[in-house]
């Protein structure tokens, strides 16, 4: 379901995007005429976010916001069109004055970016009523302006976005009552609008307990003074309104998860997929049955090594995971693993490093609801001042309607570390964000080209350069994650289509791919619900990456550089697919010829 406001439970995608709204870049990179410019024609669609979502902008280092809230007192939908469009046609003007290539590739990006924008907010419009988990937006919003990364001066205020939300601040009502009126609203103007899918809501109300205990456990620990009285007023606030949605829109809500074709298209379009479902149903099958095989010859290899009666790659990972490392013990473990993986990458010169460590910590109960899966969390991008990206390992599935909590067992066993170290930390995630950081890219190449292919495709890449020297039992774990992805990209758009009921894309997960119930049951809210359409990003930007450096090492021969590749990819930014190719093209293998 899409939301006028998305859940913060959005996958990787919706907190990487938003920590991604501004750009702060070095020395080194001011010195270049055309980045300044490039920054400069961003500065259109930064005031637009400014504007409409000063809580993510505020909490990323824009000055003058960190008091502002999203305003709720009237339907915005109209001014925000008319502002989208007029910053298309100035950027347009722009674009037809410019004579810099990058310039000009850059403006396109801002304008594909806009334009998307404006496509979402007409699609969300014509078909969807606005549903929004208030509670998990709130404790986003506290979690990441508490972030030890950012500057107390700055945390302080909290309190006043607190008053704001509770009605309590001058000329402000309460964000739960003008939630419920725009919502009523839009209802009334037109009753034929589809329902939130019943899953989501669900979902939603059986979180807001987790979301408001960590709420107050954060404030409790924060240096904020007089947090009390403001926070039970909106906390009473934020129940009645769990319990207004429990009783006018889960009553109503829709039992079938699937979207209208035009919006499901529509969101693979936005996560980067710029091919048809079908199409990459097509390619994703080829590509699972490839990796199966690989995995059957893996396991074999795994078994005789660990003396297993049962060769059979299902068996040989569910013997691996039997042996799981005990909770106190997961961070030094993969604070181990990395260390490993950092030699391997000197050794083989894979990729350059920082010289600092990468941080890993355990996800807190209030994260485990919002972002299920392992992530990345990344660093402010403006105003920073030497804070980096942290991995953060989920330990578990906050209960649903079932009221059954999950535990995942995929991430904390020895042969899982590898190349989920490698994906969301070095050489994946963490290091991708640094290097933005460090090197400098100009506001679209790392704010407005951003989609999930371009992040997600690196990491899955990082993988496989990893995968060769890891031990053969962590090969195994790479190529089921490789698997994973192949089936995403064929189960995500099958399960949206019709063509696989949700229940039938877990079991598959489960019995064909190896996982826990608990990671297929957040895969299957990951394309029912939480992100419909994200999960093939990463297949496809794998798929398009994989092909560029084989256009470069075909070129090149026994010129190419795997170092000096993947440098150069990384300092792209979060560039499309098509550009990055261009940039190979006419830049890296031209210098190296």
């Amino acid at each position: 379901m899409q939301k006028s406001l998305p859940r913060p439970g959005k996958l990787a995608q919706i907190s990487l995007i938003c920590a991604l709204l501004i750009h702060s870049f070095s020395a080194q990179a001011a010195d270049q005429t055309w980045i300044k410019q490039s920054n400069n024609d961003a500065k259109l669609l930064l005031q637009l976010m400014s504007k409409y979502s000063p809580e993510n902008a505020g909490n990323l280092g824009v000055d003058g916001l960190d008091e502002q809230i999203t305003d709720l007192s009237q339907d915005w939908f109209n001014s925000k069109t008319a502002d989208t469009r007029s910053i298309i046609l100035q950027l347009q003007q722009r674009l037809k004055q410019e004579t810099n290539q990058k310039n000009k590739q850059d403006l396109k990006i801002l304008i594909n970016s806009a334009e998307n924008f404006l496509r979402q907010e007409n699609l969300n419009r014509e078909y969807f009523l606005p549903f929004i988990d208030l509670t998990g937006l709130i404790s986003n919003v506290v979690q990441q302006t508490l972030d030890p990364r950012v500057p107390k001066s700055r945390q302080q205020a909290l309190l006043v976005r607190l008053n704001k939300y509770a009605g309590q601040h001058k000329d402000f009502k309460p964000i739960t009552v003008l939630a419920a009126d725009r919502m009523h609203e839009r209802l009334k103007a037109n009753p034929q609008l589809i329902r939130p899918f019943k899953g989501d809501v669900e979902q939603a109300l059986s979180d807001g307990p987790v979301y408001l205990a960590g709420i107050k456990d954060m404030l409790a620990k924060s240096e904020i003074k007089g947090w009390e009285t403001s926070w039970a007023i909106l906390e009473q606030q934020l129940i009645t309104y769990n319990q207004l949605i429990a009783k006018e829109v889960l009553p109503l809500a829709r039992n079938d998860h699937k979207l209208p074709a035009e919006v499901y298209a529509n969101n693979l379009r936005e996560f980067g997929v710029d091919i048809s479902p079908e199409e990459l149903i097509s390619k994703a099958l080829t590509s699972f049955a490839e990796i199966r095989n690989q995995m059957t010859i893996s396991a074999g290899i795994v078994a005789k090594e660990h003396h297993f009666a049962d060769a059979d790659y299902r068996a040989v990972i569910r013997e691996l995971k039997k042996t799981q490392i005990p909770k106190e013990n997961v961070i030094s473990k993969y604070s181990d693993i990395l260390g490993q993986i950092e030699t391997i990458i000197k050794q083989q010169q894979i990729v350059t490093l920082p010289d600092r460590k990468a941080v890993i910590r355990l996800a807190s109960d209030a994260e485990n609801a919002n972002q299920p899966a392992p992530h990345m969390n990344p660093p402010r991008l403006i105003g920073n001042t030497g804070e980096y990206g942290e991995f953060v390992l989920t330990t578990g599935l906050t209960a649903g309607a079932s009221s059954k909590t999950l535990h995942f067992d995929d991430f904390t066993h020895q042969a899982g570390t590898w190349t989920l170290t490698a994906h969301e930390a070095r050489p994946g995630h963490e290091l991708q964000f640094a290097k933005m950081i460090e090197t400098g890219v100009s506001t679209a190449r790392a704010v407005f080209a951003f989609n999930s292919t371009n992040v997600e495709g690196w990491a899955l890449y990082a993988e496989a350069e990893m995968q060769p020297f890891e031990p053969m039992d962590g090969q195994l774990f790479a190529l089921q994650h490789r698997m994973l992805r192949a089936a995403r990209a064929f189960l995500d758009p099958m399960v949206n289509l019709g063509q696989m009921p949700a229940e039938g894309a877990k079991t598959f997960l489960m019995e064909e791919v190896g996982l826990s119930e608990a990671m297929a049951t957040q895969e299957v809210q990951r394309y029912t619900f939480r992100s419909p359409g994200q999960a093939t990003s990463y297949f496809y930007g794998y798929q398009q990456l994989m092909e560029t450096r084989q256009i470069a090492e075909i070129a090149l021969r026994k010129k190419f550089e795997r170092r000096a590749f993947n440098d150069f990819v990384l300092s792209q930014g979060l560039v499309p697919g098509r550009i990055l190719r261009e940039a190979v093209i006419q830049e890296f293998v031209p210098a190296r010829l």
